[in-house]
């Protein structure tokens, strides 16, 4: 028994090679095995729209659907990246789309599932900028656009993205503790997992005169990273091909 989390993989062009450590990860065994699959946001480097044409999105949607046709549910949650990721490619890809904050019971343990951007509030000017993208306004004016004008305005994005994050302190751009406090708080759940921050690690601390856990997943930029929910406990790991 096992429930398998990713996050943050940043599939894109550019890295061919973890997009084919993907395919090969959800073809093997320790997935088509499991319990579930859950991918807590950024599976991409940028989505512009669940109309892409492009052969990245049929790659993923094939890999995911598979997983879900060998009997394995795979839930997915968008992240800063891939918000705009809607049901018209869920149902294609097999993917059971999640709110973030969801709270899923793992073997007897309430736990809080996030991306983790949220949780980000010292960084005052991504949040100002994530509220203004979420709104159905926004999205509704980009997914109007050509797809070729939605892929440059992905690519200025992500410029804008890189700049903001080489001048802004990482202290600044990691959870803020009492915001992870209020959001378990809210979820009624003492264990939370989460990606955004690529900062992989298993975290204790006390909530409320309780032990709690903060499980951050890591980033597939060089290499997989994955976390493997058993009944017995967690195992944080990072792999190659």
């Amino acid at each position: 028994m096992s429930t398998l989390f990713i996050a943050d993989l940043h599939l894109d062009d550019s890295r061919p090679q973890i997009t084919s450590l993907f395919e090969q990860y959800l073809a093997g065994d320790e997935v088509r095995r499991a319990d579930a699959l859950y991918i807590l946001g950024d599976l991409v480097e940028a989505w512009i729209g669940d109309d892409d044409n492009a052969e990245l999105p049929q790659r993923i949607a094939n890999a995911t659907r598979g997983v879900r046709d060998a009997g394995v549910p795979v839930y997915f949650m968008v992240g800063n990246r891939d918000f705009l990721l809607g049901e018209t490619f869920a149902k294609r890809a097999g993917l059971t789309l999640l709110d973030d904050g969801a709270v899923h019971d793992l073997y007897g343990t309430p736990t809080l599932l996030m991306h983790g951007d949220v949780l980000c509030t010292d960084d005052v000017a991504y949040q100002a900028v994530r509220r203004s993208v979420r709104t159905p306004e926004w999205k509704a004016q980009v997914l109007a656009m050509s797809l070729d004008a939605r892929r440059a305005f992905a690519t200025k994005a992500r410029e804008d993205s890189r700049a903001h994050t080489g001048n802004t302190l990482e202290t600044i751009m990691d959870v803020n503790a009492e915001a992870v406090a209020d959001a378990m708080r809210k979820g009624g759940a003492r264990h939370l997992i989460h990606g955004h921050t690529h900062r992989p690690a298993i975290h204790h601390f006390d909530l409320d005169g309780h032990t709690a856990e903060r499980i951050v997943l890591g980033d597939w930029y060089e290499q997989g990273s994955v976390l493997r929910v058993t009944p017995e406990g967690r195992e944080l790991r990072a792999f190659h091909n």
